[in-house]
């Protein structure tokens, strides 16, 4: 099996691996578990000064990123080995989410497209099938950084870049919830004691216990999901009476 190939085409080559290149994901990277390739936009600009952006048609301030300077780049590098889905970073694309780098990672790779500027021209966009992502509803200098946290995400989900799969099954968003609280050592600090069901060592109390205060917390912190959640479950409960045999 192949390595799970990631490729960057940034005007920033330098930025990657960045954090990339440390714990986890730095030690599967040095372990062969992924690649990373990178393609400098910069190489395919025009004229003397290596131009990539222009300004808008119909006025407005900032620039854009050429189509056909992103093409010869995008062409170029999966010649050299880009995979996968095309994903742009943008603030106007789909919200970055679990369930998208889960998809991801059961693939052989993604190319991400570092925006910077006003964006890129649209006809690209449409023309490649790019996906358009988006890390948040704010604005960025370009999209290093975004990319970053976006392979992040996706390579801890490959197989044997973590070592216990218990702990992505656990953790926030694997099932539509936030995580449940978590303590460590010392059992009392400051006054606080923890929870009386984690000592107890009845895993079905602490089981139980544990999504009772995912369901908490959820809905106190992110209602948006908590609403998702209760949606799922509803249509999961209608699709088991349907399948139910008639009495």
């Amino acid at each position: 099996m192949h390595p799970f190939h990631t490729h960057i085409i940034t005007l920033f080559p330098e930025a990657f691996p960045g954090v990339l290149g440390l714990s986890l994901t730095g030690r599967a990277l040095k372990d062969g578990r992924w690649t990373l390739g990178t393609t400098h936009l910069r190489d395919f600009g025009l004229g003397v000064h290596k131009n990539v952006d222009a300004t808008p048609f119909g006025g407005g301030a900032g620039l854009v990123l050429r189509p056909d300077v992103l093409d010869e780049a995008l062409e170029s590098a999966q010649k050299s080995g880009a995979k996968g889905p095309i994903i742009a970073l943008s603030p106007r694309g789909k919200p970055f989410s679990q369930a998208m780098a889960q998809e991801w990672a059961q693939g052989d790779g993604i190319t991400l497209i570092c925006g910077r500027f006003e964006g890129f021209d649209q006809r690209f966009i449409e023309e490649r099938g790019v996906i358009e992502v988006s890390i948040g509803d704010f604005v960025m200098t370009g999209g290093e950084i975004a990319a970053q946290a976006l392979i992040d995400t996706t390579i801890r989900l490959i197989d044997g870049v973590i070592g216990n799969k218990e702990s992505l099954e656990d953790e926030s968003f694997s099932d539509g919830l936030l995580e449940h609280p978590q303590f460590t050592k010392p059992a009392e600090w400051d006054g606080h004691k923890i929870p009386e069901v984690l000592l107890s060592g009845h895993h079905g109390d602490i089981a139980k216990w544990r999504k009772a205060q995912s369901i908490k917390v959820t809905q106190e912190k992110r209602p948006d999901l908590w609403a998702a959640y209760e949606d799922r479950s509803e249509e999961a409960e209608q699709s088991d009476v349907q399948k139910s045999p008639p009495k």
